[in-house]
């Protein structure tokens, strides 16, 4: 692999203008494609093969005027005391709801009056909103038209907020500024690492063309197929963050060679041939990470790995071809150091010291000291990983409801007067889809039955057609509740005596039993996708080190550090340690985050355990002391392995500055993985156990050399064949080979 990569870095590097132009023009045919379809993401989660699901089909298919989305609109009275049943807003509430009834899209309308969803006090009235259309396909402007409806009841001083699956300003717009913040960030960390303006923006641009292609990419196909608003910004989490890396790690090594007085057509090309292995194998444990997600049969999830897989590799070509032709670009500018004041002389005197006695780093300190304190260091960070991840005991899934979202938000506003008026239950009704109905008594009787079920609060028959009615049934606690769930699973597992002897039969469906269905499918999906996960990411790791204590090692620390960060997420999110810290309301974790933690996470803490270990083997290779080997590599990828998770950290980290909590989730989880897995197990856990086991780690049977090709991640081979005058970095091979 190595010299296969010498010879396409080279290539690049000589061919740089054409690499640029074809790097460019695919980013402004991306832009162009992804104008033109008109692609848009949205925030529905459904899960085929669900009784959610079905009933929703039932719904499309025989009763498509209540098979689309549905919209709370929630009146309050202006001040306490006052009452919406006056003589000024009653008239403007009931005028405002005859109006929406002519919105395109509208299929049915409850005013608050005549369907009995005023409070006990007057305060608060529900109006109900039904469209035809799914939520992704409601027009904005036919939503607008719902918010204009309701102006005169708001120049009456009436409150108005908004709920359900598809409401007024429910599409989020998508802020700039994580990405923004996050790139100011990784820039300031890379010039503190490289202290050059040069070395510094490389790896910068090209993250920033990556991503550019791949989110364009991404929104066109979003015009054909339905992607979720969390696909891609994961995404664009990874693109930066790995692009970034994948940059900093060749240009680390290019950087190197130049100060030890190579030429840049002779560094590019031995650079990549040896940092660029570990980066293809790092990338690709990443790339089979997220398309694991595929396994779990969960639509939104396949196309959110595949969207942040496509990302990665794009960061990769990247990485492996417009990164050379930037090299080639700057040429000897990349060690020349800038002269800002604890910047440039700082990092000169530490780069020319690193190259000249790799001993002599910070890193190189610590891993001396984790070393020779191996036990202890071991033992210590087990224990702060198992302190870490005793939360997650505690774990309870669901998806986000408007309960969870900020005050400010008219979901959350909306969620709350609901409750204040009417209870947590109308929050989040039910759907009861009666199939096979032969007359309006049918639906009654499963009305009144349904109605004496325990945790009931109310069950309203709403219409039928073609044989099928529907009931709205109101439970007595929240969406998010457990005993939510518990009573979906009653309905369900006692169908057979709601139904009685009326011949029909029922399906429990609706957007709370719909998310209920998700958490279930993406609890049981969890060990089928660990299991796919790690057994393909060991034969690659296998394969790279060719050994196997190193993969089973790997994945053990993976396991650690993921099941301490899934700790942290739970005590900050679920518990509330965070609320005042990070302005978030207490609520479940989101059902597919751990699922999407251990796609990520494990992928990204193989590309720490690559970088490391792959630096230790070659020193282990070429000098054959085991322990020695451990503290030279472990010094030698300490500061670049150190720059690449601060840079990941903070950008994660960055995303936390959003309104929207399960964006602020993710980016928190991610964060705390990345942190924990590169700082406690990679560059400590990883050297302790390394030199506990010594030189056993890199043992292997010997038709593993017979059978298995060595891909020469550490590019000795290739070293070997340009001193032997093999290669030459200039593209003219030696007579005769």
């Amino acid at each position: 692999m190595s010299s296969y990569l010498y010879r396409l870095a080279r290539f690049s590097f000589r061919r740089r203008r054409l690499v640029l132009v074809l790097w460019l023009a695919a980013a402004v045919a991306a832009i162009a494609v992804a104008q033109a379809s008109g692609g848009k993401t949205n925030d529905n989660f459904t899960i085929p093969g669900t009784e959610a699901q079905r009933a929703s089909d039932v719904l499309s298919a025989k009763l498509p005027a209540f098979g689309g989305g549905q919209s709370t609109i929630v009146f309050a009275a202006a001040h306490g005391g006052a009452k919406l049943t006056g003589p000024a807003d009653r008239p403007a509430i009931e005028s405002a709801m005859a109006a929406i009834r002519s919105v395109p899209q509208v299929s049915n309308v409850v005013d608050p009056f005549t369907g009995r969803l005023v409070s006990d006090n007057g305060e608060i009235a529900l109006g109900q909103v039904q469209w035809s259309a799914k939520p992704p396909d409601v027009k904005d402007a036919h939503l607008d038209a719902v918010k204009d409806a309701v102006k005169p009841v708001r120049a009456l001083g009436v409150r108005v907020e908004y709920n359900g699956s598809v409401y007024p300003g429910w599409r989020q717009e998508i802020s700039e500024a994580p990405e923004l913040i996050g790139l100011i960030i990784a820039f300031a960390i890379l010039m503190v690492t490289f202290g050059a303006l040069a070395a510094a923006g490389m790896p910068i641009l090209g993250a920033v063309v990556g991503v550019v292609t791949t989110l364009m990419g991404v929104t066109a196909v979003a015009s054909v197929l339905t992607i979720a608003s969390a696909s891609t910004t994961v995404a664009l989490m990874l693109g930066l963050s790995c692009g970034i890396d994948y940059g900093l790690f060749i240009l680390s090594r290019h950087r190197t060679n130049l100060l030890n007085g190579m030429t840049p057509e002779e560094s590019v090309p031995l650079a990549m041939g040896t940092a660029g292995s570990s980066v293809v194998f790092a990338a690709l444990t990443v790339v089979i990470a997220l398309c694991g997600l595929t396994v779990v049969g969960i639509p939104f999830l396949t196309v959110m790995g595949l969207a942040a897989a496509a990302s990665v590799t794009v960061a990769l070509l990247i990485a492996l071809t417009l990164l050379p032709a930037m090299m080639g670009f700057a040429g000897p500018k990349v060690a020349r150091f800038t002269r800002l004041p604890l910047l440039g002389a700082r990092a000169e005197r530490v780069a020319r010291r690193s190259a000249a006695d790799p001993d002599s780093p910070v890193g190189a300190r610590w891993a001396r000291f984790v070393v020779h304190n191996r036990v202890l260091v071991l033992v210590g960070g087990v224990a702060l990983l198992g302190v870490l991840a005793v939360p997650a005991l505690d774990i309870r899934l669901g998806l986000p409801s408007g309960a969870s979202q900020s005050k400010s938000n008219t979901q959350r506003k909306a969620y709350d007067l609901t409750t204040e008026g009417f209870g947590a239950g109308f929050n989040g009704a039910l759907l009861i889809v009666t199939q096979d109905v032969k007359s309006p008594s049918d639906t009654l009787q499963v009305a009144r039955a349904l109605a004496k079920v325990p945790d009931v609060v109310k069950a309203t028959p709403l219409a039928g057609q073609n044989g099928v009615s529907l009931v709205r049934l109101i439970p007595g606690s929240g969406p998010n509740d457990s005993a939510t769930a518990d009573l979906v699973h009653t309905l369900r597992d006692d169908r057979a005596a709601l139904e009685g002897r009326t011949g029909t039969h029922i399906l429990v469906g609706g957007t709370t039993a719909s998310n209920i269905d998700v958490s279930s499918k993406l609890s049981g999906a969890l060990p089928i996708f660990l299991i796919t996960v790690v057994s393909l990411a060991f034969i690659l790791l296998t394969f790279a080190f060719r050994t196997v204590l190193v993969p089973v090692k790997s994945i053990l620390g993976f396991l650690f550090s993921m099941a301490a960060a899934l700790g942290a997420q739970v005590a900050v999110f679920q518990w509330g340690w965070g609320e005042h810290v990070f302005g978030i309301t207490p609520s479940e974790t989101i059902s597919f985050l751990p699922i999407i933690m251990l796609a990520i996470i494990f992928g990204l803490s193989s590309d720490y355990e690559v970088f490391v270990v792959s630096r230790i083997k070659e020193e282990f290779t070429k000098n054959g002391d085991a322990r020695r080997a451990v503290e030279r590599g472990t010094g030698l990828s300490a500061r670049v392995v150190t720059a690449a998770a601060l840079i990941m950290f903070f950008i994660f980290v960055a995303f936390m500055f959003t309104d929207d909590p399960t964006i602020k989730a993710i980016g928190f989880s991610f964060a705390a993985g990345v942190f924990l897995d590169a700082f406690v197990v990679r560059l400590t856990l990883v050297p302790a156990v390394l030199a506990i086991i010594r030189s056993k780690v890199w043992y292997h049977p010997q038709w593993f050399d017979r059978h298995i090709p060595d891909p020469d991640i550490e590019g000795l081979r290739l070293e070997r064949r340009l001193a032997a005058g093999e290669l030459t970095a200039t593209g003219t091979e030696p007579r005769g080979r």
